[in-house]
């Protein structure tokens, strides 16, 4: 099943999700994954557990909800000078942040619902932050990478040593950029 959007932005429907956002991050920082219902999550956000399964059908699909909504970018990558500089800003960043605890939980969270819209929305907002860096550099006369060839050879070596492997460490970052940036020029 997948989330509906908002037909009526802050209207109850926003309400409803803010209330039951906002329970199901305050149910994960008080206690165990494992012991968090939708009955619980529900009596929090002062809904019926019918609401919860209307719109989002099952737990799993409410707790990628809730990452896709916490993995969104809060800001514009930072301005480094160059597209190099840019893109390794970026990349570090971007490294750190998944790979940590809560990141590694919220990816695992995304990619476990039964839809695939969550995880297309994740690569999206990454695909727009990377855009932004293109469009900067570019302004400026620097040479970038296509937003595609970005994301297969930066993004997705990162993402595939999170799940499965070690923490790429700031040099494996450093290097993935050199490289996609050689290809650049």
């Amino acid at each position: 099943m997948t989330v509906k959007e908002n037909l009526r932005p802050g209207g109850r429907s926003a309400r409803v999700q803010a209330s039951v956002h906002k329970a199901v991050r305050e149910l994960m920082a008080e206690m165990s994954r494992a012991d968090v219902t939708i009955p619980l999550i529900a009596g929090k956000a002062g809904v019926t557990p019918s609401t919860i399964y209307r719109r989002w059908g099952d737990l799993q699909e409410l707790l990628a909800d809730v990452a896709v909504d916490r993995l969104r970018p809060d800001m514009q990558p930072v301005d480094a000078g160059s597209g190099r500089a840019d893109l390794q800003a970026w990349a570090e960043q971007y490294a750190e942040e998944m790979s940590s605890g809560p990141g590694r939980e919220m990816i695992r969270d995304v990619l476990a619902a039964q839809a695939g819209a969550n995880a297309c929305k994740c690569a999206e907002f990454t695909r727009q932050q990377i855009g932004l860096i293109a469009e900067r550099a570019k302004a400026r006369g620097d040479a970038f990478p296509d937003v595609d060839r970005v994301m297969d050879q930066l993004v997705a070596p990162i993402m595939y040593r999170i799940l499965f492997g070690d923490v790429p460490d700031a040099a494996r970052v450093r290097d993935l950029v050199a490289r996609v940036m050689g290809a650049a020029l």
